[in-house]
């Protein structure tokens, strides 16, 4: 089991490897069952090999949720590309996220019934998704992105988004209309 893992002289490889593994178990055993013994076996490798990447569970749950936001954050401007007025914008990048989360069981998995909260926590102490959430803030026009309740645009965005994967609607189509009839109007308007 172990002998494998001598061979990554390069760090970046092996965490890589142990995101891939921590992504599996959390399909297939969930988030809050998959402890750092369960992600060590995904990985083939020890519980020692696992805590020199990663000290604690906590530190290997924000590197993956890091990872997964990255990524969806490159396919939401590929998506929104071309999209200048606001609001389309804004619809569409909250549309956009839900569903590229819904598109990675290993992402899906952090939205299973019982574990919201945590989840909830974990995009917080995310700076990769505290960032992204900014990012769509950015979107907005200039005088709504320099106000003082920027920040709070962008923590807002968020808890939209995570609501819609926690407490899905009925259909996409419900979806859009609850983002473009609720969400969007206190996103875009000048009293937040």
């Amino acid at each position: 089991m172990e002998p494998s893992w001598l061979r990554y002289d390069d760090p970046g490889v092996a965490v890589e490897k142990i995101l891939s593994a921590a992504e599996k178990a959390y399909v297939e055993v969930g988030v809050s069952k998959a402890g750092m013994a369960t992600i060590a076996e995904f990985a083939g490798c020890s519980r020692g090999t696992l805590y020199r990447y990663f000290k604690t569970r906590h530190e290997l749950h924000i590197a993956y949720i890091n990872r997964v936001a990255l990524e969806i954050q490159e396919r939401i401007q590929a998506a929104v590309k071309g999209l200048n007025e606001p609001r389309e914008r804004l619809v569409e990048t909250i549309l956009c996220a839900v569903r590229e989360v819904r598109q990675r069981p290993g992402a899906v998995a952090w939205f299973e019934p019982g574990i919201s909260g945590a989840t909830a926590r974990m995009s917080r102490s995310s700076e990769v998704i505290g960032a992204m959430s900014a990012s769509f803030v950015g979107d907005l026009p200039n005088s709504l992105q320099r106000s003082s309740e920027s920040r709070f645009r962008a923590r807002w965005v968020l808890r939209v988004i995570l609501s819609l994967l926690s407490n899905p609607a009925e259909s996409e189509a419900e979806e859009r209309i609850i983002v473009e009839r609720f969400a969007a109007p206190g996103l875009l308007s000048d009293d937040g």
